[in-house]
């Protein structure tokens, strides 16, 4: 009989063999997410024996490990800014340098109430943690991306996280945002040069291309970014990026010579210059005033003709 101590230490090794960094953590996770049980209660368990209705499904997901599918698509989610968020193969899997990023934004001197753009959203995990940590201060959240499957994703985690005040909305950049305009807009957008594809890893190759390739130099897309974002910021809007790991200089000129002021690019915890942070010139407009949910529904969405935007309350 194959206890769970056993099967921890046999995939162990199996992954090990098959070049999965962090063999041992990646094994534990397998299984305390078959057996729906915390880490603690793992521990707790070690010596108790699997039963094969455990086994089966186990070793399907441990093939699938062996083979490169990355960890967070196999157990369906990850853990982001202290909650939980769905993730597959629709959107990029978010990376801890990215909840770096939200708590640098959540330090600037933001304004008492502030509405949201996160562009390229993804899974929408960026955009989703600030408002619920903002909590009221948000007055509203809008997520884009020009891809429909991860806006797809995006509205699960939104229902998820049970947030209102949030507008899902398919855009090309700002092609669909006509003249509206954000107290912050936050953007992670593909930032990888064409040619060092060949020199990723597997796992990182199993994310969608249109979320990790930004031309030549990697800059194309962020490029169009900016000098469009001025024109969406209230005054005294802010901009917030995260880029690769050789690219402020070149980030904070285009910054620079786009009416953007007091430009800085903070430091991931590895020392690397990863995260953009700018304003425009201004003052904030006065505060919004609250949004008041529709009194007869939990739940309203409203689609425009053309399948580019959908809002959702959940107020």
């Amino acid at each position: 009989m194959t206890s769970v101590l056993d099967s921890i230490e046999k995939g162990t090794t199996y992954l090990e063999s098959k070049g999965i960094d962090d063999a041992r953590r990646n094994m534990q996770l397998l299984v305390t997410h078959q057996l729906n049980c915390s880490k603690v209660e793992l521990y707790m368990q070690f010596d108790r024996p699997m039963t094969e209705d455990e086994l089966t499904p186990l070793r399907e997901k441990l093939k699938r490990r062996a083979n490169g599918e990355p960890l967070q698509h196999i157990l369906g989610s990850v853990e982001f800014y202290r909650r939980e968020f769905k993730t597959d193969s629709r959107a990029l899997i978010p990376r801890p340098e990215t909840e770096e990023l939200a708590s640098i934004i959540l330090d600037q001197d933001l304004p008492p109430s502030l509405t949201i753009l996160d562009v390229g959203t993804g899974s929408g995990v960026l955009g989703l943690s600030l408002a619920a940590e903002l909590g009221g201060r948000c007055h509203s959240l809008t997520l884009s991306d020009i891809s429909h499957d991860a806006l797809s994703l995006a509205e699960e985690n939104t229902t998820l996280l049970g947030l209102g005040r949030v507008e899902l909305l398919w855009s090309d950049l700002f092609s669909k945002l006509e003249d509206r305009k954000f107290n912050l807009i936050t953007a992670n957008l593909p930032y990888i040069a064409d040619s060092e594809e060949s020199s990723l890893s597997s796992e990182v190759q199993k994310d969608p291309a249109l979320a990790l390739y930004g031309g030549k130099d990697g800059l194309d897309i962020l490029r169009d970014f900016i000098k469009q974002a001025p024109l969406y910021l209230h005054p005294g809007g802010i901009v917030a990026l995260e880029i690769g790991y050789d690219q402020a200089s070149a980030v904070e000129a285009m910054l620079g010579d786009n009416q953007f002021i007091e430009i800085k690019t903070h430091n991931d915890l590895s020392g690397v210059a990863r995260f953009p942070i700018a304003k425009i010139p201004g003052s904030p407009p006065p505060i919004n005033p609250p949004i008041t949910p529709p009194a007869e529904t939990a739940e309203t969405h409203s689609e425009d003709p053309d399948n580019q935007s959908l809002s959702t309350d959940y107020s």
